[in-house]
């Protein structure tokens, strides 16, 4: 089995009501391909790094995956016809990092900054 890492990118004025339908979509599809989603993340709102189809600003979801790469094929043709999409990517990894979460509430990322 290989462990993927998936992200993908919603439109700026997808409601939260649409990113749980989104997340629901994928995850069906992971498990309908016989893969593991071993887990997810909403990133939340962010600042895009250039502007994409009129938008500053993306909804980041983030998977963690288990399994064959037919599953991961299977996402990107989904993913290609989805219009409340802005981009993904998808990156074979080692291994999982499950401990670390780089998009939390920025004010305890600088407490244990401070406390070093």
């Amino acid at each position: 089995m290989n462990l993927y890492e998936h992200t993908i990118i919603a439109k700026q004025d997808v409601s939260p009501a649409q990113i749980k339908q989104l997340i629901e979509k994928y995850s069906k599809i992971v498990e309908k391909n016989n893969g593991d989603l071993v887990k997810t993340e909403e990133w939340g709102l962010l600042d895009l790094s250039y502007i994409i189809n009129k938008n500053k600003k993306g909804n980041y979801i983030h998977f963690k995956i288990k399994g064959k790469s037919n599953i991961i094929s299977d996402l990107e043709k989904n993913e290609k016809i989805d219009k409340n999409l802005l981009k993904y990517i998808t990156i074979k990894v080692k291994k999982f990092d499950l401990e670390t979460n780089y998009f939390s509430n920025k004010e305890k990322a600088t407490e244990g900054r401070n406390k070093k």
